[in-house]
Formats: structure tokens, sequence, C-alpha cells
């Protein structure tokens, strides 16, 4: 029996650009040490696998894996798994049930849940990890580690000692700073080195985090925020509460069958 897979370059409008996923269809339930297997093998920071044989109300089922671990929220890959079934669909994951919609020319928002982070304390270790950063503040989303940095160019000049970041007790961490272009609102980093993920090229769940966060720093609801990895990517942001609308573009690079 073979499996379709994709590969798809996500918040992006250009091939090799962005954040790559893997998008595995799944026309029959497989379990969880077979899809870490694939996600290991293929590599990617996360792979998608959505079953297209069955639904929940309507919601088709979706898990995410990292090379290393199964993750409760993925935005990149679910943008790459909407891309590849035609824009508009409805996905049941451990995070609760999650939209995506076509909104024109290439765009796709996700509707996710808000994760506006508590003030935490940065200490020493955290300190030690992001050499060169002179961190303003310090906080803590759902998931993970947010710090607000002095400028952009820290930002993009940071090289984190990834062994302490992944002793830190979080899924990663979230280097932020205020934009330094035209149409940019924030600046961000992503590092997730526990996971199997030295820096991650463009996180979606991430920004539900940057979202809150820059939302009530600027005064707006509506935000883009660019990830400044050497892949880049950008995400167009609407705070509506305690959900986020992320939107970004996707390009489909590869396309073939598993034979396992």
């Amino acid at each position: 029996m073979t499996v379709e897979v994709h590969v798809v370059d996500a918040f992006t409008e250009r091939a090799f650009a962005g954040n790559p996923a893997g998008v595995v269809l799944l026309t029959e339930p497989r379990d969880a040490e077979w899809m870490q297997a694939v996600a290991a093998e293929l590599k990617h920071a996360e792979t998608a696998f959505v079953e297209v044989g069955r639904s929940v109300d309507g919601a088709l089922p979706l898990r995410w894996f990292t090379p290393t671990h199964e993750v409760d929220l993925c935005g990149h890959a679910t943008l790459a798994t909407a891309h590849v079934l035609g824009g508009t669909r409805r996905f049941a994951t451990a995070s609760g049930e999650l939209v995506c919609s076509a909104v024109g020319d290439g765009w796709i928002e996700m509707d996710f849940p808000a994760d506006p982070p508590a003030p935490a304390e940065g200490g020493p270790d955290l300190l030690a990890a992001l050499p060169g950063v002179t961190v303003r503040s310090v906080w803590r989303g759902r998931f993970d580690v947010l710090v607000e940095a002095a400028s952009a160019a820290e930002v993009r000049a940071l090289r984190p000692a990834l062994d302490r970041v992944a002793a830190i007790d979080a899924r990663g961490v979230i280097v932020t700073a205020p934009g330094d272009g035209a149409g940019t609102d924030f600046v961000s980093r992503c590092f997730y080195p526990a996971y199997g993920v030295p820096e991650d090229p463009v996180t979606g769940s991430a920004h539900c985090t940057l979202a809150s966060w820059w939302s009530e720093r600027l005064g707006r609801t509506t935000l883009v925020g660019e990830q400044a990895s050497p892949r880049g990517g950008v995400v167009r942001l609407t705070v509506r509460g305690d959900r986020v609308g992320l939107a970004g573009r996707a390009v489909s690079v590869l396309r073939g069958e598993l034979l396992v």
C-alpha cells in the first residue's frame, strides 16, 4: 500500500524559502510510532498527517510530528496541509478545531487560539543561551519562552548556544524586536533544539504568542511579522479576542509516494 506525501514551503510565495513541511495524506489510520518514524525520515521541522478518509463532524483529523516528538500545535504544517487540500478546510487536532480559509491571491488564513504570554523570570541560563542579546523582558506562553530584544539587528545577528536553549524548560525560545523594514511590525526567530529543530524557519504557533504580545504594545489588532531565519517568511496577523488569524502563502515543491 502506498501513501501520498507532499513537501510544501509555507509562509512564502517562492520555492526554497519559508518553512518546508511534509504533508502525508492518510486514507486509513496509522499509529503514532509509524508517523514518528516517517517524520524522522523526512527530517522537516514538522510533518503533518491528515486523515482524508474520515472526518470528525466535518473536520479532518490532523496531527503533527517533529523528527523527535509529536506536538500539539503547528502553524506552518497546517498551512501546508490546507494548501495541498485546496485552501479551505477544517481540521480536528489536539488544540481543538482549526479552520483554514482561502482569502484570495494565494493567501490562506488559519484561525488559531491566541496565546497571550505572562511575565517570567529570565535567569542566568537564559541569558547565557542568547549571547549578544540585550534582554528587555522575558515572558512565558503556553509552549515557549518569549524574549524581547533591544533591536532587530540583535535578533538577526543572534547565534544562540543551542545546548543551553535545549535545557530550558519549554518547547523553545522566541526572540523578538520591533521591525526594521517597511510594512513589518516586528521580527522574530524561534529555536527548538530539544524537539530536534535547532532553528525553525517560520513558526505559525509562535505567532499566536507574538500576535498577542505585540498587539497590546502597538495598540493594533492587525500586524505583519517577519521571521528572520536564513530562509525567512512573512505572517499576516489579525487578533480577534481569544483567537488569532494567521495568514500566509505556500508553494508545493514535491509530490510522491511512501512505499511502507
